[in-house]
């Protein structure tokens, strides 16, 4: 059996949410709220440490969220892109604890995805050669995704908007795309949000 391998997993909540008219991070999501959901389940799953990157409305975002059991940083520079705050996120990890097999980064506005899901992705990393798993979307892959150690110093110099999709696109060869079964929906507009929400209480 394979050893079990040390994930964190990387929270992204810093960018702000200007199609939505809202604090994203803060919308209602069953008896919680979008980063309420996303903790809990990350925190269910089988990372070992949680880690979640705050920018925009952050100091609201930690006053009306229970962080305790899991880390929180606050990206000053989370203007820059997603890009600049999945690297303050890695440095912060590594900070603390170099030794991490792999980190997991995730999204807030993905309420769909479950623990079960974040397993699935850990166990496919853990019991395959590929230094990437990621998700497949029907025209890309991309996040949530687990990456490898030798990938940390790469996601550290990320500095764009795109996030760790420029390192999945970089390394093709090295990458397991896992199917998520339509759990993998980003919600990014009001109609969007309440479709969902709706489609969930049908």
């Amino acid at each position: 059996m394979p050893e079990k391998l040390k994930i964190a997993i990387l929270i992204m909540a810093a960018g702000t949410s200007s199609r939505m008219k809202a604090i994203k991070q803060l919308l209602p999501w069953g008896d919680s709220t979008f980063i309420g959901n996303v903790l809990k389940k990350a925190q269910s799953s089988k990372a070992v440490h949680v880690l979640t990157v705050l920018g925009a409305y952050g100091q609201e975002i930690k006053k009306r969220t229970n962080f305790s059991g899991t880390e929180v940083v606050l990206n000053l520079n989370w203007k820059m892109g997603l890009g600049n705050s999945i690297a303050y996120g890695t440095k912060k990890l590594l900070e603390q604890n170099p030794n991490y097999d792999g980190i997991l980064v995730m999204l807030t506005d993905q309420p769909l995805i479950d623990d079960q899901y974040l397993n699935l992705l850990i166990d496919n990393f853990t019991n395959s050669k590929h230094s990437i798993v990621a998700t497949k979307y029907d025209n890309r892959i991309g996040v949530p995704a687990v990456f490898g150690k030798i990938h940390f110093e790469a996601l550290q110099k990320l500095n764009s908007d795109y996030g760790a999709r420029e390192i999945i696109k970089a390394h093709p060869n090295e990458v397991l795309g896992i199917s998520a079964d339509g759990k993998e929906l980003d919600v990014d507009t009001k109609e969007e949000y309440e479709r969902v929400r709706k489609s969930l209480e049908s």
